[in-house]
């Protein structure tokens, strides 16, 4: 098999605050950005990488999801618990500085796992959780 991972899926509260935290301070491009019914799904991926893409969405957008299950959600994105991603640089202490100097929400400094990998944590301006781990 040939299967390659195209698009993640997050949620954001404020379309305009998570197109600055993912465009301006992580520096990705802007590849698609559509709005329908007052709500707007936001396409942003990596410089250089075509293949991999973020789609920032509306919580809970589907119309099959009950009122409850919507508060869930809502209530989860509030506390950080509902979502993440994890993403990987060469430079990970000049990535934390430059986050740090845009003011991210940030969770975890620079730090050595037990479980191998060097890495920080941030959160989106939805409170999605984005751990950021150090390549090689």
């Amino acid at each position: 098999m040939d299967i390659t991972i195209n698009a993640s899926f997050l949620p954001h509260t404020d379309p305009e605050a998570s197109l600055a935290f993912y465009r301006d301070t992580l520096g990705f491009e802007v590849r698609n950005d559509v709005g329908y019914a007052g709500m707007r799904w936001i396409t942003v991926g990596p410089a250089g990488q075509p293949g991999t893409s973020i789609v920032l969405q509306p919580p809970a957008a589907d119309p099959g999801i009950t009122d409850d299950e919507r508060r869930t959600v809502t209530e989860m994105m509030a506390k950080g618990t509902y979502a993440g991603i994890l993403l990987a640089t060469a430079d990970l202490d000049g990535t934390f500085e430059r986050l740090q100097a845009d003011h991210a929400d940030v969770v975890q400094e620079p730090t050595d796992q037990p479980y191998g990998v060097r890495d920080f944590a941030v959160r989106d301006p939805a409170g999605n959780l984005v751990r950021v781990q150090q390549l090689g």
